[in-house]
């Protein structure tokens, strides 16, 4: 490739090479990325580096990451990593979920309640409107619009700002976190397939069919296994429309009696000795906890430094990139 003008950049394989290392080491800063093939004859020679003086500086490392964030270079070459070892595969079972991410910016304001500038008008009175007066059609939700979209307009429509997001952990407790939120569609063998970075503040279930939908263009599964969050109409629907068999843990709310009906069930079923096989299945989807625990202790996603969605998905992506080799080397080990 001919430059017109100024300095051509530095080798860009090598760079990559070297982010991909980052997230391997969990290294938290392009400090200590560019000390350790300094002195690690080794490592340096893997990136691409014969002599320690070829290393780039921290300023090229800057500029190489910011051109891999604007084109998803991470992410487009686990996409064909995906389709390239998955193509003559079935996969069984496809385990959605989402994970905080916790970066350091502030969190983009929203116009609050009261403001002036945002007052929508006074709500209608319910039940049957007088006589000539227009009622408004309310405006579908997120799930619903997205039936209609395309995968390109469905990623479009969610929001990308760093926000405050706010979550139950396993023991009941409610914690808040300022960042972003991944959501990952993971295959058996605990390969990540798909991913998706939103706001913090994006429900689990708004990313469900645009995953659905990237996953389904990447590789073929039989079961799409989620938690209460994903508990809609519209993405069983959509799960059933891509031919799979959606195996959803029911919310309280869309079971009659609630909690108390569900567990009484559940007790029922212990007592009775009877498993069924759907939930048997449902077990399946802890490698979805499994990968989003990996991700964050051994791939470097507790340790994000850059700021905005692009530098941040592209971040935690070299690091998604780093973990389907490992597991897909496993499999052939």
């Amino acid at each position: 490739m001919a430059w017109a003008a100024g300095r051509p950049p530095r080798d860009r394989v090598a760079l990559a090479r070297a982010f991909v290392v980052k997230a391997v080491l969990g290294l938290p800063t392009t400090a200590m990325l560019i000390e350790r093939p300094t002195v690690d004859k080794q490592l340096r020679r893997l990136c691409g580096w014969e002599h320690p003086g070829q290393v780039s500086s921290e300023a090229t490392f800057s500029r190489a990451f910011a051109e891999f964030a604007r084109s998803d270079l991470p992410g487009r070459l686990h996409e064909a990593l995906i389709k390239r070892s998955h193509k003559d595969r079935l996969v069984g079972h496809i385990s959605r979920d989402a994970t905080a991410i916790e970066a350091r910016e502030k969190p983009v304001k929203t116009a609050a309640p009261g403001d002036s500038s945002s007052a929508q008008p006074p709500k209608r009175k319910r039940g049957r409107p007088k006589k000539g007066e227009v009622v408004e059609k309310k405006e579908p939700r997120r799930l619903e619009r997205q039936a209609a979209m395309s995968l390109d307009e469905m990623l479009s429509d969610l929001p990308t700002r760093c926000a405050v997001g706010t979550k139950r952990n396993a023991k009941g407790h409610t914690t808040s976190w300022i960042g972003y939120k991944l959501h990952l569609d993971v295959a058996d063998g605990d390969i990540p397939i798909s991913a998706v970075l939103t706001s913090a503040s994006v429900h689990d279930s708004q990313v469900a069919i645009p995953l659905a939908t990237m996953t389904a263009c990447r590789v073929t599964n039989l079961y799409d296994l989620m938690d209460s969050a994903y508990d809609a109409p519209e993405i069983e629907a959509k799960s059933r429309a891509l031919g799979h068999v959606p195996i959803i843990d029911r919310h309280p709310r869309s079971v009659l009696g609630g909690k108390e009906a569900i567990a009484a069930e559940a007790r029922a079923q212990r007592k009775a000795g009877y498993v069924l096989a759907e939930d048997l299945r449902y077990n399946e989807r802890s490698a979805a906890e499994r990968v989003n625990g990996r991700i964050k202790d051994d791939f470097g996603a507790r340790y994000v430094r850059v700021r905005g969605h692009a530098k941040v998905f592209c971040h935690l992506m070299f690091g998604v990139l780093a973990l389907t080799i490992d597991q897909l080397m496993r499999l052939v080990t």
